[in-house]
């Protein structure tokens, strides 16, 4: 990687009205990632199978994906990268906490409520989770940005993070993985402006879902692609329609990675779309985190945003496409310009750390652990595993604990 430069000029300067209007950019502060603590090989899942790895590391364009060990799940990841963005930035301002996950661990309560005490943030903070698929956390910043937008002194703490499962042996196995990313939403953000324009699509469509009563996804994965697609040519026209820019002026792209292939098969039918040349050059980097640590649903787009600010150089002032999904489907296409400090807040090393720290794990104990659902009407002690700062400890009296590890 380069040595950080001078930042060039601006090339896309966030539109404002007035100089009242400027003061109130709102966007990312900065961000965070979490993973687990193993690692499975896709190689060794082909091997299983009699199937070629390459089906997976080209024809899906993965390679590795994170198994939370028995004592991890999203709230542990979440609370882990939340803690590490908020050693930098502090809890001032904080009077929300959006939790944005399609893998729950309550019915009721919020994941972010455990979240909350494991960080010891103060009484003084609304806190929620969100639902829409892998779209979830793209409505809790949009929301969070509506939240400063009225009290500019305050801050959103937005999470997502999630265990993507399927079935063993089914054809969306390899696409599994587990993350978390933590962002603070704020006025004058150091990373990321988020811009006003935005482009939706909701239909109501039977391509990914879960049932209460199934502990995997359920998936027809050829009207998941074709749902996909059809969301994102629908959003990129009501973006359009609703005043946003033309394709020629957005820099780079980060979509939706569900796997890593998806994204490039949005951005050619993109432009196809809007008969520009889209090479992957302009969204390659953002598969980087994914590509190793597999699907992370609501946290994925996220995921590809910060590969994108912690790998490459040149960004500031650039204006970034990003394309929200989330089965069942709603999408979402939207830009944010980047700040001039972005390579201040890096974490490309930590982020890289942490995925090197993680334990390989074998095919039976994987297996294993997929198979385990936990009883909620008898009381269970976890084993201890994760090296991470939380840890899930169990289930007492049918609710689940959390607890700091000391690390």
């Amino acid at each position: 990687m380069t040595q950080p430069g001078p930042a060039p000029a601006p090339l896309h300067p966030h539109p404002t009205d007035s100089p009242e209007d400027s003061m109130q950019a709102i966007g990312i502060h900065d961000l965070a990632l979490a993973t687990a603590h193993h690692v499975l090989d896709l190689g060794d899942l082909a091997e299983s199978t009699g199937t070629d790895p390459n089906k997976y590391r080209i024809g899906l364009g993965q390679s590795l994906m994170s198994v939370p060990a028995p004592d991890e799940d999203i709230v542990t990841m979440a609370a882990t990268a939340a803690r590490t963005l908020l050693e930098r930035t502090g809890t001032e301002g904080i009077r929300t906490v959006l939790f944005a996950t399609e893998s729950g661990v309550d019915q009721s309560k919020s994941a972010g409520l455990f979240v909350h005490k494991l960080l010891d943030l103060p009484s003084t903070v609304r806190v929620l989770e969100v639902k829409q698929a892998c779209y979830g956390a793209t409505a809790a910043v949009q929301a969070a940005t509506g939240i400063i937008a009225r009290n500019p002194g305050e801050k959103v703490l937005v999470i997502a993070a999630d265990v993507a499962k399927y079935a063993l042996d089914s054809s969306g196995e390899p696409t599994q993985g587990a993350g978390a990313v933590a962002m603070l939403i704020a006025a004058d953000p150091d990373l990321l402006v988020i811009e006003r324009g935005s482009g939706l699509s909701s239909v109501d469509v039977d391509d990914f879902w879960r049932p209460n009563d199934s502990a995997v996804a359920l998936v027809d994965g050829a009207l998941s692609l074709t749902a996909y697609l059809d969301a994102l040519t629908s959003a990129w026209d009501d973006y359009r329609d609703q005043g946003g820019v033309a394709i020629e002026e957005i820099d780079r792209f980060t979509m939706h990675q569900p796997f890593t292939k998806m994204a490039r098969k949005a951005l050619k039918r993109l432009g196809q779309h809007t008969g520009a040349e889209l090479g992957d050059e302009l969204q390659e980097v953002s598969f980087t985190y994914n590509r190793d640590l597999g699907n992370t649903y609501t946290a994925s787009m996220w995921a590809g945003l910060a590969a994108l600010l912690d790998l490459e150089d040149d960004l500031a002032g650039r204006r970034i496409g990003l394309f929200s999904y989330g089965s069942g489907a709603t999408g979402e296409f939207f830009t944010g310009i980047v700040q001039p400090g972005y390579r201040s807040s890096r974490r490309a090393a930590q982020v890289q750390e942490a995925l090197e720290a993680r334990v390989p794990i074998a095919l039976p104990e994987y297996r294993e652990l997929h198979a385990r659902v936990l009883p909620s009407d008898t009381d269970v002690e976890t084993e201890r595993v994760t090296k991470a700062p939380y840890r899930f400890a169990g289930i007492r009296g049918r609710a689940r604990v959390y607890e700091a590890t000391g690390a």
